[in-house]
């Protein structure tokens, strides 16, 4: 009996933060799981101007998570988040969870919301990045590409890896999406 009652009551816990996403812009109804094991409800960035990328931990774009980083503890108050999707598609990733985790935060100081590694390309791509690519009209041809997501939660602007993640072109469309 108390098997029972445990597992009707874990049944609506759990349903909770689905029914709360029940208003939530399509974009963003989606949840996945932290690098640190916690459930990340992509919902909970409603009304933000919100940063995806597809990272990996042995690219040569590597290096822009230090700008990333940037932009995220520059402006956060202002409305944006920065969420990293770790993927091995271009088989340029760490193996584990746990090392993709340490080596962001050790070697970049990465603070931002990063997922479980995830793939981001092709009919394997996680439900979310591929509505990013059809939104955008364009999927990840690499590491670090780059979608951000408007405060509307529907409008998508694509950026592909070589762009910085602070060049002019990107810094144009995320400024006017920033509270004062």
């Amino acid at each position: 009996m108390w098997s029972i009652l445990r597992a009707a009551l874990a049944g609506l816990l759990y349903a909770a933060p689905l029914a709360a996403s029940a208003g939530c812009p399509a974009l963003l109804n989606h949840q996945f799981k932290g690098l640190d094991g916690k459930p990340l409800d992509l919902c909970q960035f409603e009304g933000k101007a919100v940063l995806v990328v597809n990272t990996a931990s042995r690219c040569g774009f590597t290096p822009q998570f230090e700008k990333l980083e940037g932009l995220y503890r520059q402006y956060r108050d202002k409305g944006l988040v920065v969420v990293g999707f770790p993927s091995n598609d271009f088989r340029q990733e760490l193996q584990s969870n746990a090392e993709v985790g340490d080596f962001c935060r050790s070697t970049y100081g990465v603070q931002f919301p990063m997922v479980e590694k995830t793939s981001v390309t092709g009919d394997g791509a996680n439900p979310f990045f591929k509505q990013l690519a059809t939104s955008a009209n364009e999927a990840p041809r690499w590491n670090f590409h780059k979608y951000l997501i408007a405060p509307d939660g529907r409008t998508v602007h694509s950026f592909q890896s070589q762009v910085e993640p602070d060049a002019p072109n990107v810094m144009a469309k995320l400024q006017p999406m920033l509270r004062k």
